[in-house]
């Protein structure tokens, strides 16, 4: 998340903004985007230059800027500033970055009404200025300044729209370890954080001892060479993702188009209602290997907008019983998903929480229950949370779950970074896991028989099945405590006296 320094860099870059005549909220997020865009486009070509060299030594690398537009780069637009600045902006690298869009892909087609609204020389410069000192080219910057942006506006959180944290998402990522030939899906995708994990693990999985780029500073570039066979694939039919805000899916199909993924299957669609089933029915049912997702969970919906097929295995108005339903029903037989849903879907006592447990638990394989501290989305959100893992078309014998209780940050509102964390250990418990071995409810992962969840009315709460070990503490006793108080008022009161002489 996007703290210190680089927060105040944001507010001050929104501030330009509204003093530059820009007050819309989400006007200002979308230009921001189109700037960081722009900038990420020059950083991306500059990788794409490198790989190229590595693997095509001595050939012309064109790219998408070419011989002719090397001055609308962003290495250029930085160091031009004045009133030269906005034509050169608005009147060629604009357009281009528009231009470049095929406008049958996703990207071109949420590009195609894009306006660059910035009209004043300065503001642009200065928005340059400050864009360019984020740090783009580390990590997913992008959406964690996406969710910072996010929160300024008013009606932030009402329907859940908190970005979930990298680190969660990798660890689901890594936990189910996609395969190449998959098909992938978050069914209320943001700003697509989870499917450019899967790529970017797809990328570091994927690459020879001679496809890894190592740079000066200590990162390094992979390059995915070994996943030629599947490149077709990967960049028009593996990723799949379902939104109703048109500004996220803008900044998901930049996301994933900077991430190597030239057409992804980025739609406009509510996947609870019935419009996704009408207008995309080949994807609403048995359709994906894996889905990723982090659903709304404080949404609540009308029955009569709500697909039948959902409300008749799980009869609710809640968003978070009805998108598990839901993912059961997008998914092949075969097919795994990973979701973070709140701890009350664990134990909730309704009709709707018995019939949404008794699916995942007699319907598919529920496979995994990881228990999340309740800090994971602070400072938007104090909810307790958990992970579940569960694959359609088996059985379930018995549960792993694991008890997380740090993930490498303070769970307060700073959210700072600490030495203590769970998540290595949970990557590595998972690929391990051995439900003969892993019986001790002592320790931090442990197995439980689906028999015994049953006998406890479906409820899946780790804390029924925890056992928790209790150290006993021995005291002294009181009459020595009590001699031990009185002393320390005699010094005090010693120490007082002396103090009054010295003072006369």
């Amino acid at each position: 998340m996007i703290t210190g320094e680089l927060r105040n860099k944001v507010d001050r870059l929104w501030l330009e903004f509204w003093q530059g005549g820009i007050t819309n909220p989400l006007t200002v997020i979308e230009q921001i985007t189109f700037l960081m865009f722009m900038r990420m486009l020059d950083i991306t070509e500059t990788r794409n230059e490198l790989r190229h060299n590595r693997k095509e030594k001595g050939k012309s690398f064109k790219g998408v800027f070419g011989a002719n537009n090397q001055d609308i780069r962003w290495q250029h637009l930085r160091k031009v500033g004045g009133d030269s600045l906005l034509p050169l902006v608005r009147d060629r690298a604009f357009p281009h970055m528009k231009q470049i869009a095929d406008k049958e892909s996703t990207f071109g087609r949420y590009m195609e009404e894009a306006q660059l609204l910035i009209q004043k020389p300065q503001l642009l410069v200065k928005a340059v200025e400050m864009i360019n000192e984020l740090p783009l080219d580390k990590g997913d910057i992008k959406g964690d300044l996406y969710e910072y942006l996010l929160g300024k506006l008013t009606t932030a959180g009402v329907n859940g729209q908190f970005r979930t944290p990298r680190h969660i998402i990798r660890m689901m990522v890594d936990m189910t370890d996609p395969d190449p030939k998959w098909t992938v899906c978050d069914p209320a995708c943001g700003t697509a954080g989870f499917l450019v994990t899967v790529m970017e693990h797809l990328l570091e999985n994927h690459s020879s001892k001679q496809g890894v780029i190592e740079h000066e500073n200590g990162e390094k570039t992979y390059t995915g060479d070994l996943l030629e066979p599947y490149w077709k694939h990967i960049r028009s039919d593996m990723f799949w993702g379902f939104d109703f805000d048109s500004t996220m899916l803008r900044i998901a199909a930049m996301n994933m188009m900077l991430h190597g993924v030239d057409n992804p299957k980025i739609l406009y669609a509510d996947s609870l209602s019935k419009t996704l089933h009408e207008a995309h029915p080949e994807m609403a049912e048995n359709r994906f290997d894996l889905i990723l997702t982090n659903p709304p969970f404080k949404g609540s919906l009308d029955f009569e907008g709500v697909h039948p097929s959902l409300t008749r295995k799980v009869k609710t108005k809640k968003t978070e019983l009805l998108f598990l339903a839901l993912m059961v029903r997008m998914l092949k037989p075969g097919g795994v998903c990973a979701a973070i849903v709140p701890d009350g879907v664990l134990f909730g006592s309704s009709n709707a929480h018995k019939d949404v447990r008794k699916l995942l638990i007699d319907e598919c394989e529920l496979q995994g229950v990881i228990s999340m501290p309740s800090g994971v989305f602070k400072p938007y959100a104090g909810v307790s949370t958990a992970v579940l893992i569960f694959m359609k078309g088996s059985e379930t014998k018995n549960v792993w779950y694991y008890d997380m209780e740090a993930d490498g940050l303070s769970l307060d509102d700073k959210r700072e970074p600490v030495e203590e964390n769970d998540i290595p250990d949970v990557v590595e418990r998972w690929k391990k896991r051995n439900p003969k071995k892993d019986t001790d409810r002592k320790k931090k992962a442990f197995f439980v028989p689906v028999d015994e969840i049953r006998e406890n009315g479906y409820d899946m709460s780790i804390n029924r099945y925890k056992e928790i070990e209790y150290e006993e503490i021995e005291y002294d006793p009181p009459k020595t405590i009590l001699k031990r108080l009185n002393n320390l008022e005699m010094d005090i009161q010693k120490d007082l006296n002396e103090l009054e002489v010295m003072l006369g």
